[in-house]
């Protein structure tokens, strides 16, 4: 039999259009072949459980070979097989889906969504590497006889006998000058172990050599001999396609490990399984992320029955679950034909809202069933809360009540927790209740220990989402607002009915300021009498809270530039009830004067991490001097 043709293409010439441009990524081209090879053999052992198919179904796998020195690639199966017919329905005329055709035929029959192939397309992805592909075939129908298909990249192909013996395909690739970078082990292995990790149906690449067990020595210790063993490259039941019955937590770990060699163990993590109203599965792990707050993007892997489609989750996952680490498996994951690019789709909306329900979920029944071992891991998860709640609406509308706010004694508490301890102290004279945070324990010491001789709770800020967190709170908790320790001195942070009364005079005030303004000549820091608590600190800096939060939040690229360009300012708040105070006033030598009132001034920068260079250099010599 020998035949010749053109290619029909349903609308236009558009073959090299199929080609040059319609894959992004000229590697995919085995990921569509060997899904294709998976999809014959899958329908082979489908028609065998409908009772369609009587034959020997024999070791079901794939095999991908090459030969660098014929430059070929050469990708086998022993599944369904093509007759010359089919050769010429199925391939010739593109853009027919035979996987399609065939789940619609079975579409009563169980699991026929395990057919990968849904474009028709993915066979042409051949022609982005090889200059000519030929097929050789035999279908599983009785009394088939072998075929042949040969191409040479145009819209002309030839039809002939094939040589196959036994049932299936066997498609070669000869590969053009441009790919020769795919004629290695190395390269195809990578390859596969990419897209095919996970196929239901075994793949095999070349042997490997494995140490087996061979008997014991004189000393009864065992002996191991080196073998050749075929090399299978997948897992053809990963766990997410099992049931979270029949896994174990060691099981969850070892594929977390195999995902993700080089890191640590997770937290916990999600097993996905949905089938209405859309087909979903997968498992997704929560990493320990510290406050480091590095965006691991990327790690959530998409999969399309097995077969991996991108890590690029973006339109599926909300920003905040990219903080995940996993995998989703799902066919009802709208992509365009070369699999590389999400379409929109209200399906990938319903999957983003479940997952996102799910995580929420998750988190709650860890908090309600074990709340200590919840607090103890609340450091690695806490950001990743955090950041869900400024970011998605509907998730923090249940994160409310497994979200911890953690003071600086290390005492957690709920948000409902929290005001319950803190209402009645904390409450100013306008019935506004203040919350006091720190975001830098260590270096705002001196306000804590100020704030907490008053009585204050203040909470620990210090994580790079925390800018952003406080303003949620503050837009979603009623009649609250939250300052940060150093933004006041302890008696202006909260401001009661009963403010100290001030020893000062209007002209010692003003005297005060003068000899401050001189002493520090320094436009950017404005100096401000008040009347405090005499055994607060002489000399307080601060900085207005709303401008300090907002440089925060353009130092994290918060969309507040504008603020980030501003020269900063600071307030001077000079104690004027304090016993420094009226020891300057009492000094005759204006030189003196100045300098007790700079060396104030450079203790309270100090205190704020804010002296530096020449400045300290000079203030400390001026210390010695005062010794």
């Amino acid at each position: 039999m020998q035949e010749k043709g053109s290619i029909s293409i349903h609308t236009e010439n558009i073959f090299p259009i199929i080609k040059k441009f319609l894959y992004s990524d000229n590697e995919i081209f085995l990921r569509e072949l060997v899904s294709n090879a998976v999809d014959a053999t899958q329908k082979i052992k489908r028609l065998a459980s409908l009772g369609q198919y009587s034959g020997e179904l024999g070791d079901l796998r794939v095999e991908v070979a090459f030969d660098a020195d014929k430059k070929t690639i050469t990708i086998s199966d022993n599944g369904i097989g093509m007759t010359a017919e089919e050769i010429k329905k199925y391939i010739n005329q593109i853009a027919f889906s035979g996987a399609t055709e065939f789940m619609e035929k079975f579409k009563e029959a169980k699991d026929a969504n395990e057919i990968i192939g849904r474009f028709g397309l993915g066979f042409y992805s051949a022609f982005m590497v090889a200059d000519k592909v030929e097929i050789q075939t035999l279908s599983y129908q009785e009394g088939a006889e072998p075929a042949f298909w040969v191409c040479d990249g145009s819209t002309e192909f030839e039809i002939g006998d094939g040589i196959l013996e036994e049932r299936g395909t066997e498609i070669t690739l000869f590969i053009n000058d441009e790919s020769a970078e795919f004629l290695s082990q190395y390269k195809l292995q990578e390859i596969l172990d990419k897209y095919c990790k996970f196929l239901p149906v075994p793949i095999k690449f070349g042997t490997k050599t494995e140490s087996v067990e061979d008997g014991v020595d004189e000393e009864g210790k065992p002996k191991y001999t080196s073998v050749e063993v075929d090399n299978i490259i997948n897992t053809t039941n990963p766990i997410w396609t099992k049931s979270p019955s029949e896994l174990k937590d060691e099981d969850y770990l070892d594929f977390y490990k195999q995902l993700y060699p080089f890191s640590e163990d997770p937290l916990f993590w999600i097993h996905l399984n949905v089938d209405y109203p859309f087909n979903l599965t997968g498992v997704l792990y929560f990493p320990k992320l510290k406050n480091d707050f590095e965006f691991q993007k990327n790690k959530i892997k998409l999969f399309s029955r097995q077969v991996f489609i991108t890590d690029e989750v973006k339109d599926i996952v909300p920003e905040f679950l990219m903080l995940l680490h996993g995998v989703i498996d799902s066919p009802d994951i709208p992509l365009n034909v070369s699999r590389s690019f999400l379409q929109a789709d209200s399906n990938v909306k319903r999957i983003s809202s479940y997952i996102t329900k799910k995580v929420a979920d998750k988190l709650a029944e860890l908090f309600k069933a074990d709340r200590k071992a919840y607090e103890e891991k609340w450091t690695d998860i806490g950001l990743f809360v955090k950041y869900g709640m400024v970011s998605e609406d509907k998730f923090a509308e249940k994160a409310k009540d497994f979200v911890l706010v953690t003071n600086t004694e290390k005492e957690n508490f709920t948000l409902n927790e929290y005001k319950d301890k803190v209402e009645a102290n904390q409450t100013d004279k306008d019935n506004q209740l203040v919350y006091l945070y720190t975001n830098n324990p260590a270096k705002q010491d001196s306000f804590i220990q100020s704030a907490t001789k008053k009585g204050y709770d203040v909470l620990v800020m210090d994580s790079p989402i925390d800018n952003h967190f406080i303003s949620h709170l503050e837009q979603k908790l009623e009649k609250t607002s939250l300052k940060r320790v150093d933004a006041d001195v302890a008696d202006k942070l909260i401001r009661k009915d009963d403010a100290p009364e001030t020893v000062l005079t209007e002209e010692q005030s003003t005297k005060v300021k003068d000899i401050f303004n001189k002493a520090i000549n320094k436009p950017a820091y404005n100096v401000q009498i008040e009347s405090l608590n005499p055994d607060e600190l002489p000399v307080t800096i601060t900085m207005d809270e709303f401008m300090r939060r907002m440089k925060d939040m353009a130092a994290m690229g918060g969309g507040m530039s504008f603020y980030g360009n501003m020269p900063d300012n600071y307030k001077v708040i000079v104690n004027g009830n304090h016993k420094l105070v009226n020891r300057i006033l009492q000094e005759e030598d204006e030189a003196v004067q100045a300098q007790l009132s700079k060396q104030a001034f450079d203790l309270a920068l100090l205190s704020q991490g804010l002296l530096t260079g020449a400045d300290l250099t000079e203030f400390v010599k001026r210390s010695v001097s005062l010794i």
